[in-house]
């Protein structure tokens, strides 16, 4: 009979746990030895597991900023339509927007990794108010999960960067070690790193929200500066040091970064909804890389039209030579698949004589010449420089790179001898093909 029990009762652990309820939360006054607690301004919340820290700020910068459906339709993309459908409904309602960065014990995540400070953001009055849940020990960890699933329930659609990779995986995990608390169902989750990634990379390289707010966004409009921001690789330290009797200082500091992280992230969604909907107008300020970045972005989405005019302005206002070269390749693939091939082999004759790397636009020219032209002679000029640049960057790339170039240069040799077969019909045609091939080959 005891055993029967005992599996019966290991059977209800296994039954899913009840939704939170949301409830108005309350935050009473800190004991005065709580001294974490009165150098943060927090106050202490209560709910059906526990207590934890509360820190609520409202901030007028950056300033609401109105979610626009082009925008929306650019960064959330579903394969599944019921899913996009849901999504689309609560993207619409910025109220239902929550914006969300962590704090934790580690960068590698697993099991033993927790999220001490969670930090919440949603807009409010014009402004973004900014609540931040922290543990002061590990025991407070239920009762903040709780509080974020209540803040879920209510604004189910979340906003990160690099949340998909990193903190929502890590609380998701969370929440299954508790339990007791269901993991929160979310509507849909835009994590800006990868849009920022594909608008930014080529001008900064390695992106992250430090360097963008630097470099992209405005920091005087943001309203503060990182001069004496705490560095990432130090805040589990902090939170270690403190659990062991430490001074508790360093934490708000920590406290300090997460706010900005959140000032942050908002302030960058309205930078990429101003650019997905409206472009970039070209002005002193603006730099041809972030046009390109916006090129490739908007071509991957579909967005063919916007991507030439965007690619168009990028050349114009002028690129580094080796983007140059791949942002004219770029023009004259979409001039040629949208039927203009005269103004493709415009702009791949533009390559081939001012790029030094021009073998694809050389590759695209032979094929130009025999199948539109049908001018064999100058496509044969063109296959034996491509096969005559192969054959030199063979000499200097990877075995692995050989072997790529060496199934190009198959597929330019088969393209001569096709080319050669049918100039040999024509009345003189051998002695062109010896001067051709003494000048491309020897």
């Amino acid at each position: 009979m005891a055993i029967a029990l005992n599996k019966f009762s290991r059977l209800a652990a296994l039954k899913p746990a009840r939704g939170v309820t949301v409830r108005a939360q309350t935050l009473r006054e800190p004991s005065e030895e709580d001294t974490l607690a009165r150098l943060m301004g927090a106050g202490v919340s209560r709910n059906r597991f526990g207590e934890h820290l509360s820190v609520r700020n409202w901030f007028s910068t950056p300033e609401f900023v109105a979610p626009q459906s082009e925008c929306l339709k650019l960064l959330s993309q579903h394969r599944d339509e019921t899913i996009s459908r849901r999504a689309h409904a609560a993207l619409e309602n910025p109220e239902k927007w929550l914006f969300l960065d962590t704090e934790t014990t580690g960068l590698a995540g697993g099991t033993g990794t927790y999220a001490f400070l969670i930090g919440l953001a949603w807009w409010d009055a014009g402004g973004l108010q900014v609540e931040q849940l922290f543990m002061r020990d590990f025991a407070e960890e239920h009762s903040v999960l709780c509080q974020l699933a209540a803040h879920l329930s209510e604004r189910p659609v979340l906003v990160t960067f690099n949340g998909k990779t990193f903190d929502w995986p890590l609380l998701e995990n969370r929440f299954r070690m508790t339990r007791s608390i269901p993991v929160p169902t979310i509507a849909t989750h835009l994590d800006l790193l990868h849009t920022a990634r594909a608008l930014w990379k080529f001008r900064l390289g390695t992106v992250r929200l430090i360097d963008l707010e630097r470099q992209v966004l405005d920091p005087v409009l943001l309203g503060w500066r990182r001069d004496d921001d705490v560095s990432s690789k130090f805040i589990p330290q902090f939170y270690f040091d403190y659990l062991r009797g430490g001074p508790p200082e360093p934490l708000l500091g920590v406290s300090r970064h997460n706010q900005m992280d959140l000032r942050g992230l908002a302030a960058l969604f309205g930078k990429i909804n101003a650019l997905l909907t409206e472009g970039m107008r070209p002005d002193d300020d603006t730099h041809g890389l972030d046009l390109f970045g916006l090129s490739k972005f908007l071509h991957r989405r579909g967005e063919k039209g916007r991507a030439q005019i965007a690619c168009a302005q990028a050349v114009d206002l002028g690129l580094p030579l080796d983007f140059h070269a791949r942002a004219q390749c770029d023009l004259a693939l979409m001039a040629k698949r949208r039927g203009e091939h005269e103004r493709a082999a415009e702009i791949w004759h533009e390559i081939a004589a001012d790029s030094e790397d021009h073998l694809h636009a050389c590759e695209q020219l032979a094929i130009h010449y025999e199948r539109r032209i049908k001018d064999y002679q100058k496509a044969l000029e063109f296959a034996y420089r491509v096969r005559a640049l192969l054959r030199a960057r063979a000499k200097l790339e990877s075995m692995f790179s050989r072997g790529q170039l060496a199934r190009r240069e198959d597929t330019s040799t088969k393209r001569i001898q096709r080319l050669e077969a049918r100039l040999t019909k024509r009345k003189g045609g051998l002695l062109e093909l010896a001067g051709l091939t003494r000048d491309f080959e020897d």
